[in-house]
Formats: structure tokens, C-alpha cells, sequence
């Protein structure tokens, strides 16, 4: 099932009573993934994340730590179950079948992401457009979603962070990733993108950069020279991170391939987003990517704004109003099967 994004025009439901539980192994990709959609519909969560690393080499088909099990005191389950649970990653995947049949499929079960158990592992499934993952009760979209939301871009362009008004127009954005299991920035790689940075700026953009834990130390170094001699903001880690408000004054992003979250982040401003290719990025990732350009929001970075026009792209209220629907079917039919008992 999927629904166009951008398409607010249903209300959000009140969830705010509903007692829910996120549950990953603390990855931070899959958790603000989870947190997203719990924001969106105003969800009281807690986080029970899994430390138990033996029984993980099992998932997803294998079982959960026993010292963990629904209700065991000290455990990544215990206490009341919650009536929504949101999960993702592979670790997790044991936890939610656990949570199933300790609640006799009372608890409403969302899972973000392919469990690689099939769709009938969860009540509702979330997955992107480029997996192959299909049901009656999995949900696509282009993007992800995330925790980037209007409301605070909005009030980010309210207050602007006074680290980044001071910079002259045009404001570039720039989201630095770095190495995974499936890519590694070779010292090519590197250059290239400061050196068409460095285009940018001497072109008169102010650049605002922001850095991840896997990016190259190389490759660090090289941006923060860059800000020295040319001009900008980098993020070094000290203050507040600034990743919202650059995004909410940014005129362009660029963002490296690397990092699919990045990318639909940034796409959720309206701006014209500028893709630092990679080679060996995940084939699946750029079929996202083709997306986005055919949707007049992305073109290759090759040291030069682009002039594009599109509306933000944001998934993260429409997967939330699915799973929503797919939660008051669920009470619905336990409701029904409580007056036939």
C-alpha cells in the first residue's frame, strides 16, 4: 500500500495516550526512525533497546536473551506491555515475536524496515520504495522517515542559530557520511568533493558543514581547512548541533550518497538537493536517488548549484497516518473478539 507524499490533507489521529514501546538494538539510523513516526503521532514511548549481543548472531529467526523475556524484571522487556510497539533492525526482530505471542497479539506490532521473516512478522510494516518487500499490510514510500519534521524547520527559521544567520546567502548545507560495510572514500573520492567545494565557495556561497562519526579523519581535516581559508561554519562537535538549522536556512544541500537518511532528510526542505556520488554506493539506495531526481528535487553535485523547483518531500506523516489506520483495524477486531468471548 502506499499514498502519495506530501499529502497532508487527512488529520493525524490523537495517540497520545497509548502506551508504546520503541525497541532496536540503540543503532541510531533504525531508533530516530521509530522516534519519527512516534513524534508524528504524539506517542508516550519509552526505549528499550537490546544489549544482549550472543543472541543476536541468531536474528532474525533466532530467540531473544531468556534474561530478557516479556516482564522479566531487570529485562530489555519488562513491566506492563505496551499496547504499540515500533521496531527496527535485524536484532530486534526476535524481541517483536516475543512481544507477540506474550501479548496474544494484543500489542499492536510496527516494524520499519524488512524484517527478512516475511511481512506477516509484524501487524504493519514499513519499508522504501526500492525493497522488494510487499503484503497486504506493508507500506512504501520514497523516503524515509525522520525526525526533520516541518514543525521544526519552522520554528528553526524562527530563531535562526546565530552561528549560521551571520553567513552571507547562498547558505549551503553540506552533509558529510563516511565509511560503511558497503563503501570507503578513497583519497580521490576526497578530493574531489573539497575541490568542488571549494568551487562553491570561491563562487560566493557560504558553506555550513556538518560531519559524521565515519567520516574519514583525511577527509575531516581537509573540510576544516577549507572553512579556515575560504570562509563558512563547521560543526566540530561543540554546542548545539546545528544539523536542523542548517537545513532550515540552507538555499542547497549537499549531501554524500552514502547516507540515505541524509538524503531524505535534506529533501524534506524544498531546496535543491546536490548528490555527492560514490562509487560501490548501495544499488538500492540509488534507485531512491532516481526517484528524487525524477522528481525535480536532486541532480549530481559536480561543484555548481543546480536550479530546482519541487515541494519538500517528507514520508514521515504519511507512514504515520498508515500506521495509524492499520492500529484502529487492529482495535477494532480485538474489541470485536472480546464481545464474541
Amino acid at each position: 500500500m502506499s499514498i502519495p507524499e506530501g499529502d497532508d490533507a487527512s488529520p493525524m489521529p490523537d495517540l497520545s495516550h497509548v502506551p508504546t514501546w520503541i525497541v532496536t538494538d540503540g543503532k541510531a539510523g533504525d531508533e530516530n526512525q521509530c522516534i519519527g513516526i512516534a513524534e508524528c503521532l504524539k506517542l508516550p514511548y519509552e526505549l528499550r533497546r537490546i544489549t544482549s549481543r550472543p543472541f543476536g548472531w541468531t536474528a532474525p529467526w533466532g530467540p531473544i536473551d531468556p534474561r530478557d523475556a516479556p516482564g522479566r524484571k531487570g529485562g530489555a522487556l519488562a513491566g506492563p506491555l505496551p499496547d504499540i510497539v515500533i521496531s527496527s533492525g535485524r536484532r530486534a526482530v526476535p524481541y517483536l515475536r516475543a512481544l507477540r505471542q506474550a501479548s496474544g497479539n494484543r500489542s499492536f506490532t510496527a516494524f520499519l524496515k524488512d524484517p527478512r521473516t516475511g511481512h506477516d512478522s509484524a501487524d504493519f510494516i514499513w519499508v522504501p520504495d526500492y525493497d522488494d518487500l510487499r503484503g497486504p499490510n506493508v507500506f512504501t514510500t520514497l523516503t524515509a522517515p525522520h525526525q526533520v519534521s516541518r514543525a521544526r524547520l519552522e520554528a528553526a527559521r524562527a530563531t535562526p542559530d546565530p552561528r549560521l544567520s551571520v553567513l552571507s546567502w547562498p547558505r549551503i548545507a553540506v552533509l558529510i557520511g563516511g565509511d560503511s560495510r558497503h563503501l570507503r572514500y578513497r583519497p580521490a573520492d576526497m578530493k574531489r568533493l573539497v575541490k568542488n567545494l571549494a568551487n562553491l565557495a570561491d563562487g560566493g556561497s557560504s558553506l555550513m558543514l556538518t560531519v559524521s562519526r565515519r567520516t574519514p579523519d583525511a577527509l575531516r581535516k581537509a573540510l576544516e581547512k577549507l572553512v579556515a581559508d575560504k570562509g563558512g561554519f563547521f560543526w566540530d562537535g561543540s554546542g548545539t548541533n546545528p544539523y536542523v538549522a542548517m537545513l532550515a536556512i540552507a538555499d542547497q544541500v549537499v549531501v554524500t550518497s552514502d547516507s540515505a537518511n541524509m538524503v531524505g532528510e535534506a529533501a524534506s526542505t524544498g531546496v535543491p538537493l546536490l548528490l555527492f556520488d560514490l562509487p560501490k554506493t548501495y544499488i538500492r539506495h540509488r534507485r531512491m536517488f532516481a526517484g528524487l531526481a525524477m522528481a525535480g528535487a536532486l541532480k549530481t553535485f559536480v561543484g555548481r548549484l543546480e536550479g530546482l523547483q519541487y515541494a519538500p518531500i517528507d514520508a514521515t506523516p504519511e507512514i504515520a497516518l498508515a500506521m495509524a489506520k492499520a492500529f484502529a483495524e487492529h482495535q477494532k477486531r480485538l474489541t470485536a473478539e472480546s464481545s464474541r468471548s
